[in-house]
């Protein structure tokens, strides 16, 4: 179903795969659009228990092509590092494939408290009030994870091993 990575030396374990996700502050979800167009959009995520959150309107075209079609992809680059004496990028980045669903609403408390607690980490207690106050209009998406490969340079593996 998913192919597989031709440049297995490359390939990221599930372990580092899980530590780029969590550390990772941004990352792109790709849907099929419009017309079957793919639409990809940058957004701020967080990983939970196999799962990616994020947060948008209650409308838009996100909303509109999940509903369409749940299959989505989300990738997280960890690393980019041009190196132009060498005409390359020291690169590391993981993608995920799964399933996105609109969460109910008593889900969504959990899954904004976990994405705030994330990018302010030291004010549970203001976090939980502005949800408190923003949840009426808020709208959660949960990715569930299905498959997920990561890969990273030739360079940074030999870097690694040696």
């Amino acid at each position: 179903m998913f192919r597989e990575m031709r440049r297995k030396k490359q390939i990221l374990s599930f372990e580092e795969c899980v530590e780029i996700l969590q550390k990772g502050t941004s990352g792109v979800l790709a849907v099929s659009g419009d017309d079957n167009y793919p639409y990809a959009v940058p957004l701020s995520y967080v990983y939970n228990d196999s799962k990616i959150y994020f947060h948008c309107a209650k409308a838009g075209h996100k909303i509109d092509a999940i509903a369409k079609n749940s299959k989505a992809s989300f990738c997280v680059i960890d690393q980019d590092q041009i190196v132009p004496e060498e005409f390359t990028s020291y690169f590391r980045s993981v993608i995920a494939f799964g399933n996105a669903r609109i969460l109910e609403e008593e889900e969504k408390r959990k899954a904004i408290m976990l994405l705030a607690v994330k990018y302010s980490p030291d004010q549970e207690e203001e976090c939980s009030q502005e949800i408190d106050k923003s949840l009426p209009q808020l709208c959660m998406i949960e990715l569930s994870i299905h498959y997920m490969t990561g890969k990273e340079a030739i360079e940074l593996v030999r870097a690694k091993n040696s």
